[in-house]
């Protein structure tokens, strides 16, 4: 059976690390949560062919932290893509909402800008017990989650990147000159 998709090119990221460069961006606070997505993560990395000097991990104090580094790491240097990990889990204050809401606001701008693909994973929870299920627990491990995103994005990117322009592009270019 055909689809109208069949019809088109589609892409899709590898899931191979050969070659890439990746920065961890890893919040302190809760490290005994985000110390065991880093676990995860840069075991998922390594099995995936990221060669361990091109793993460099950088850690920030808090959560509210993450966006500034990871900005940092897109215009200081070549990575191919920018994992971030954190865990924020609700207290008794509205701190949450605004340390959860800024953090993702922060890395959705840095990925709308488009030079670096950076990945969220950030877990946001209710309790510390909701965020061990998420790191090995009955929840999978967002950690590792968060590398293969990061392995796909990058590829993909890299496939964009060298793909011929269509004719309207080359038109559009020559009406610039």
């Amino acid at each position: 059976m055909s689809t109208t998709l069949s019809k088109y090119r589609s892409h899709e990221g590898a899931l191979t690390g050969y070659d890439l460069k990746i920065a961890v961006v890893v919040s302190r606070f809760n490290s005994l949560v985000t110390e065991k997505l880093l676990d995860g993560c840069i075991a998922t990395l390594s099995r995936h062919g990221v060669d361990s000097k091109n793993i460099h991990v950088f850690w920030v104090p808090g959560a509210f932290d993450i966006p500034y580094m990871a900005a940092k790491c897109t215009k200081e240097h070549h990575f191919s893509a920018i994992i971030t990990l954190g865990c924020v889990i609700r207290g008794e204050t509205s701190h949450y909402d605004f340390v959860a809401g800024e953090c993702a606001s922060g890395l959705t701008q840095l990925n709308r800008k488009g030079k670096t693909p950076v990945v969220f994973g950030v877990l946001t929870t209710e309790t510390l017990e909701q965020a061990l299920d998420r790191v090995g627990g009955k929840h999978g491990h967002k950690g590792a989650d968060a590398a293969l995103a990061a392995l796909e994005l990058a590829n993909l990117s890299t496939t964009i990147e060298g793909l011929e322009p269509s004719p309207a592009d080359q038109k559009a270019l020559t009406y610039q000159i």
